[in-house]
């Protein structure tokens, strides 16, 4: 028999559905909580929104026969003639080919170098010897590009003190750096003591922070000094060392304009002129040329990113470890 609800009986009522929380913007949440950190980036911030975003308006004057005189708003708008010409152009030919090589050989010894010269300085006990070994490394890096070139000038004259110790050993006196197959060795050399110290001490931190129970159990296992660093330290850096590389990828075509700028000459444009100072010299060296300069300057940024782009990508598939 069906139960009825007598009209007037007093009967159970439903509750309402409570309403769910609105959630909290995650921005909002990590700046209440984290307030501080916010604040002190804001200068970091507002030196790249500055100095690095908002001259990016200038990328324009790549598509513009572009005079100061006119400013942007007033100069002819050209569309992508200065990247043909930049093709067609068989000095910029030659400017690429070596930009490519200094960046190549910038990256290699700028990355592998640092990582061995830091694997010797972690198998130094003797802190005594370890701590100005590491000072004397970076200081380098503090140096002024002018006055690092004008000793490397010094050093490289006809009288200069590496000159003198290549003729004591049979080769003929001349101006080192005026001769155009020296130049790449020179640059190279140059930027690794600039900053191998300076780069290794990222690579010195990531070894102390191996896990020092691998070591112990390797040593009981009877391993030795060098199946230690090539098994357990080395693999133990890999991530920071894959970081590393991605980051200098994306600033390989980028790095090197002062010394480059600082040491060449006429003589030497043919191995030593690269992208940057090409540009410098295509603009505000004399050669007025700013809106081909900007379609250069625009085309080796592409080149930078999509090289920064597929190395983190290699990088995770390869290491699996990647930047972004």
């Amino acid at each position: 028999m069906e139960e009825k609800v007598l009209a007037g009986e007093r009967t159970e009522s439903i509750p309402p559905k409570e309403k769910k929380p609105k959630k909290e913007n995650k921005f909002i949440k990590d700046f209440k909580q984290n307030w501080r950190l916010h604040i002190i980036i804001l200068p970091v911030l507002a030196f790249f929104i500055i100095f690095s975003y908002f001259p990016m308006i200038g990328i324009i004057t790549a598509f513009l026969d572009y005079r100061p005189t006119r400013g942007i708003f007033k100069s002819e708008w050209v569309g992508f003639k200065y990247f043909g010409q930049i093709f067609s152009d068989a000095q910029f030919a030659l400017v690429f080919r070596n930009t490519c090589v200094m960046a190549c050989l910038n990256l290699f010894f700028g990355l592998v170098i640092p990582v061995i010269f830091a694997l010797l300085l972690s198998e130094v006990k003797i802190k005594w010897l370890n701590r100005p070994i590491q000072i004397c490394s970076y200081l380098p890096n503090f140096v002024a590009a002018v006055v690092v070139c004008n000793i490397v000038i010094n050093f490289l004259a006809t009288n200069g003190v590496v000159t003198n110790i290549f003729v004591a050993f049979g080769a003929e006196r001349e101006n080192i750096l005026s001769d155009p197959k020296y130049f790449w060795g020179i640059n190279t050399v140059v930027n690794l003591w600039q900053g191998m110290g300076y780069a290794a001490i990222v690579f010195t931190a990531a070894i102390q922070n191996v896990n020092q129970d691998l070591h112990e159990a390797a040593v009981l296992d009877g391993a030795n000094r060098w199946q230690r660093m090539w098994h357990i330290t080395l693999p133990g850096i890999l991530p920071m060392i894959v970081t590393m590389l991605v980051l200098k990828t994306g600033l390989m075509f980028s790095t090197g304009f002062d010394n480059i700028l600082l040491l060449y000459m006429p003589s030497t444009y043919e191995t030593a002129d690269v992208i940057s100072t090409y540009t410098y010299r295509m603009s505000l060296g004399g050669g007025n040329q700013y809106g081909f300069s900007a379609a250069v300057g625009l085309f080796q940024s592409v080149i930078s990113t999509v090289l920064l782009v597929l190395s983190n990508w290699l990088s995770g598939k390869l290491a699996k470890t990647s930047l972004f």
